[in-house]
């Protein structure tokens, strides 16, 4: 029997379905896969660390000694900055009072002086029964079947994310055991031709990944801590958690700046009231922490990692907010930096080939 050469639309036809299908089935097993994305990425970022320590022991006692370096540094931040953090949610809870009788007797008295707006008075036991009022309406709690219903599902929830947070250290540990083996397995099933050059590029990634990601933990914290302090030296009773949260938020350029800028004068206006000095030390004391952002600890902790202009940091970030929303934002810069890596190789193999050298000329109207 002669074998007959499969139709080329067939072909593509059956491999367009198999890679539908294969995504597909990728959707369905997101939830799935999501634990084991994170492992993989906590697994990378504690590696360095652990192969490190596997040069002096076993290096599952390595794993182990992470895991409690971390658990016990995770237990001495929460002990040393929770009875602050509660103290200080404590004070932005009262000041919600503050904040209505702010909007009654300024904000409501200049649009009814100014424009012919009237905006409705609001009381604190008013807010709390409208508040009530729109849960029951929206959430029919009144109905005893429908609230048990949401308790059981709320507490399904619970038990999955109390679940993935058993399950991911434990994804990381294999994960971290098995590492060398598992990029070695990787290493062998790369065509020799390639070899050489795809082992170069990925270490050229890991280098630029692993610089920069280390220069931007150290660039949050250290920013944190001078937004903070120095909201706190102002007397702003909230500082602490506004500084820290501009200082992790500032992952993602501007945006830190921005929130923490916004947070403190709000909280400002609440304290103190329409004070210019109080308003002038804030507009300062943020102001000293950009400049030592983008003059002391960037260039010195973070140099040129990514080697992207400003305006190509904006468009990543704008561009990663569109696709992945807020996931897109803290990804779109360590994704660009390994983005940047393979361009420019891909762009010195473009300047070493014939058609750049003008050895061969390209012509798509060239009739075969």
């Amino acid at each position: 029997m002669i074998n007959q050469p499969i139709d080329p639309f067939f072909r593509r036809l059956f491999i367009v379905v198999a890679i539908v299908v294969t995504l597909f089935l990728l959707y369905l097993m997101l939830p799935v896969i999501i634990p084991f994305l994170i492992a993989f990425i906590l697994a990378y970022l504690l590696n360095p660390l652990v192969r490190r320590l596997s040069k002096y022991v076993r290096r599952w006692i390595a794993i182990i000694v992470v895991y409690a370096i971390l658990t016990l540094s995770m237990i001495l931040l929460l002990w040393l900055i929770v009875p602050t953090l509660w103290h200080q949610l404590q004070a932005a809870w009262e000041y919600l009072p503050k904040i209505l009788n702010w909007y009654d007797e300024v904000v409501r008295a200049w649009f009814s002086a100014n424009t012919r707006f009237r905006l409705p008075e609001l009381e604190a036991k008013g807010l709390s029964e409208t508040l009530m009022d729109y849960m029951q309406t929206h959430y029919r709690f009144s109905d005893a079947s429908t609230w048990m219903t949401q308790i059981i599902a709320s507490s399904m929830n619970f038990i999955n994310s109390a679940g993935l947070i058993v399950l991911v250290p434990i994804l990381t540990f294999y994960f971290l055991f098995n590492w060398d083996k598992r990029l070695l397995s990787w290493k062998v099933a790369i065509p020799n031709a390639y070899c050489k050059t795809v082992i170069e590029v990925a270490q050229e990634c890991d280098r630029a990944l692993m610089a920069f990601i280390k220069g931007q933990l150290l660039v949050m914290v250290l920013l944190g801590i001078i937004y903070a302090v120095q909201l706190q030296l102002i007397g702003l009773e909230l500082g602490i958690i506004i500084g820290m949260g501009a200082g992790i938020a500032s992952f993602v350029p501007y945006l830190g700046f921005g929130l923490g800028f916004i947070a403190a004068v709000i909280a400002c206006l609440f304290q103190f009231g329409l004070n210019w000095t109080y308003l002038s030390l804030i507009v300062g004391a943020f102001l000293v922490g950009q400049a030592a952002e983008g003059y002391i600890l960037q260039p010195l902790l973070l140099g040129d990692k990514i080697g992207l202009s400003p305006l190509w940091v904006i468009f990543a970030v704008l561009a990663g907010a569109s696709i992945l929303g807020f996931v897109g934002m803290l990804i779109a810069l360590p994704v660009s930096a390994v983005l940047n890596v393979l361009f420019h190789h891909l762009y010195d193999y473009y300047r070493s080939t014939d058609l750049y050298k003008g050895r061969k000329q390209l012509n798509l109207f060239e009739k075969k």
